[in-house]
């Protein structure tokens, strides 16, 4: 086991961060040396990141307490190609409006979690647009690809696995771990940084980077991956029923976020409350040791931290209040998740499953029906026993909305307007 000397590679390891370092003991050397700069890229595919991306947003959040500056690189170049790594098909390709209108709205979080400014430890953000839009192919070619042998690229897990099950790999795709690595070497010559982090998945597309700048003279360059992570019943962490755990609120709301973190199952408490908060390590100990019903506190102050951290503190705890309230008191919060639905739409009346689906509780009206003969959908805090019943403006309650339930944990309100 490594010991480490920097405070930033010490406090990765004791919260369970690290998976892989290229040069343990030459990173460590170079941490103690004073502020260094190192490096996320996040693509634009999406208008959010997700829960894995909190992971490595988290890193940096470490990096610069422990006194160094982080990069958060925008893929505005490498999102116009589409990371193949781990796909079985390749990504639809965006426009470049799409992508800039991605980067806005992702670019939301990154604020809460890290301190942006111009000061030596204050964190920056770069697009590589800046500078893969503007290469000329034949010289990067001459100068860059001459770098990277085919049969290594051809040997990584993530191009391996694609080609051993027979599926194409476009020459577009194959580019973009090129692209990667060469951002690394450009980001060192703007801004002297010398690490990349990221999740394992990356490691090939970062040990490019690594690579190309020792044959192509530049300085020793170090990466850092951290486990991908998967809850105690083996399941990839950050996936629900309704699809991924997105950080932004427009596209999964602070109290979905709340509540996914509070059905965290019990072995993984401890581990998480490490990973995603800022907790003391000995305050983590006490709270993971807590059994029986106590430990459910635990994953109140585990969900209540995380959103706080990507939401904000009020928001965090007005979601904190309305599960209390819809749980522990039976109250129809009026904090819930909504769906508005037109008014007309409940005159004569809407069909229980289709109120089920288009409330996002169900994916399905099949599925919503074999929820029904299992006693698992809700109307209004009644079990809903006829597949065949519908809804109408009799059961709007005081504050006008009709509360729908999937299970004891998933709630949204109907709003007619």
């Amino acid at each position: 086991m490594t010991t480490y000397k920097s405070d930033f590679l010490r406090v990765l390891d004791e919260r369970g961060l690290i998976h892989q370092v290229s040069d343990p003991a030459g990173l460590d050397a170079l941490c103690l040396q004073g502020t260094q700069t190192a490096y996320v890229g996040y693509d634009a595919t999406a208008t959010s990141i997700h829960i894995g991306n909190l992971i490595s947003l988290t890193m940096l959040y470490w990096f610069q307490e422990t006194g160094h500056r982080p990069i958060t690189l925008m893929g505005g170049g490498t999102s116009m190609v589409g990371d193949p790594s781990f796909r079985d098909d390749q990504r639809k390709l965006l426009t470049v409006e799409e992508i800039a209108t991605n980067i806005e709205s992702i670019k939301r979080v990154f604020g809460r979690i890290l301190r942006y400014g111009d000061g030596p430890t204050d964190a920056m953000m770069a697009n590589n647009a800046d500078w893969l839009l503007k290469l000329n192919y034949v010289e990067f070619l001459r100068e860059v690809g001459r770098h990277f042998s085919v049969n290594r690229m051809l040997s990584f897990d993530s191009v391996k696995l694609r080609l051993d099950r027979e599926q194409s790999l476009s020459f577009l795709e194959f580019n973009y771990m090129i692209m990667q690595g060469y951002d690394f070497v450009e980001l060192n010559r703007r801004h002297g940084c010398r690490l990349q982090m990221g999740g394992s998945d990356q490691w090939g597309n970062i040990i490019n980077g690594v690579d190309l700048s020792h044959r192509m003279g530049g300085p020793q360059l170090y990466c850092v991956t951290t486990p991908l992570l998967t809850t105690a019943s083996g399941a990839k962490m950050g996936k629900t029923a309704n699809g991924a755990v997105w950080l932004n609120a427009d596209v999964f709301s602070p109290y979905d976020f709340w509540q996914y973190f509070r059905n965290t199952e019990d072995a993984d408490v401890g581990r998480f409350l490490k990973v995603f908060t800022r907790l003391p390590l000995d305050e983590i100990a006490k709270l993971a040791a807590l059994g029986g019903s106590e430990i459910n506190e635990a994953k109140k102050i585990l969900a209540t931290e995380i959103t706080a951290i990507v939401h904000g503190r009020e928001a965090a705890e007005a979601a904190a209040e309305t599960a209390r309230k819809t749980f522990e008191q039976g109250e129809t919060a009026s904090d819930l998740p909504s769906v508005t639905i037109p008014r007309g739409e409940l005159d004569p009346g809407m069909g229980v499953l289709n109120a089920f689906v288009k409330a996002g509780l169900v994916p399905s009206t099949g599925e919503a029906r074999r929820q029904v003969k299992a006693g698992g959908l809700r109307v209004n805090d009644a079990v809903v026993a006829d597949e065949r019943a519908t809804l109408g403006l009799a059961e709007l309650s005081a504050d006008g909305v009709i509360k729908l339930s999937f299970g004891k944990k998933k709630h949204v309100l109907l709003r007619p307007e």
